[in-house]
């Protein structure tokens, strides 16, 4: 049976945990406590060197690291990965963008607020906060014209720019000028259900927060 090692709390984990779902295929789960340092441990650098979660550990031993790598793994022959040359390179194209946009500027607003790290990384605060609304304006000119990120159809591309696009509240933006997100935000809501909730930080005893 594959295995993810996950941390409940990321929305990276999150995208993995959708997709599971979606697809209904069964998988064990590891929960790696990553403020005890068990990410940092010579067993988990073995599964994945740079030490993040999630890590897809396939039947055999082999892992894959970094969520979108792990999405497209997993989506593999599913109508959630195109097979059209075009269409794939769309996914691919939302895929980029949200590594590069969104996890690491809403992702990471959203951990420093949620964990009372905000006041230790205030020089980089204003910057992550611009960056985030460049990427916000990017999302609603595209979704002005089609109803999911790669063209008519839900895809990985959805689930991995939702995760954290979707808690930018969490860390103080209002979304309101911005309607053809947040009606993407309910598109994508309504295909993936309520099965997959958010697990706060605060359930984490070792995460110092209360």
């Amino acid at each position: 049976m594959l295995t993810l090692h996950d941390y409940l709390p990321s929305q990276n984990g999150w995208k993995a945990r959708v997709l599971f779902g979606l697809l209904d295929i069964p998988y064990e789960s590891h929960l790696v406590s990553i403020f005890e340092g068990e990410s940092r441990t010579d067993a988990f650098l073995d599964l994945n060197p740079a030490g993040s979660i999630p890590v897809l550990e396939l039947e055999d031993g082999r892992t894959i690291a970094e969520s979108n790598a792990i999405l497209t793994y997993l989506a593999e022959g599913t109508p959630f990965l195109p097979a059209d040359r075009y269409q794939r390179a769309k996914v691919m194209q939302w895929l980029f963008f949200e590594q590069y946009h969104v996890e690491p500027v809403i992702g990471s607003l959203r951990f420093w607020t949620l964990t009372g790290r905000l006041e230790l990384n205030q020089a980089m605060v204003a910057g992550k906060r611009a960056a985030a609304v460049r990427a916000f304006a990017a999302l609603e000119r595209s979704l002005s014209d089609t109803p999911f990120l790669a063209g008519e159809e839900f895809s990985i591309a959805d689930i991995a720019v939702y995760a954290y696009s979707h808690r930018a509240e969490d860390c103080g933006f209002v979304l309101t000028d911005y309607p053809a997100l947040v009606a993407w935000f309910d598109r994508v809501r309504e295909v993936i259900g309520s099965g997959y909730p958010i697990y706060p930080y605060s359930d984490d005893p070792h995460s110092a927060v209360r």
